[in-house]
């Protein structure tokens, strides 16, 4: 079975979303900094640590 990866992400968000339940700005917060960390020169620092 093949996936699009942006589904996915849409689907494990909303069921994160609905069962744990967090507050709004704490998802916000996250989702920004997320982007602004990709975006920054610690990304592939990041990235390598995840890997």
């Amino acid at each position: 079975m093949d996936i699009p990866l942006w589904l996915a992400v849409i689907v494990v968000g909303y069921l994160g979303i609905k069962l744990a339940r967090p507050p709004w700005w704490l998802v916000a917060l996250l989702l920004l900094g997320g982007f602004l960390v990709a975006g920054s020169s610690l990304g592939p620092t990041v990235g390598n640590l995840l890997k």
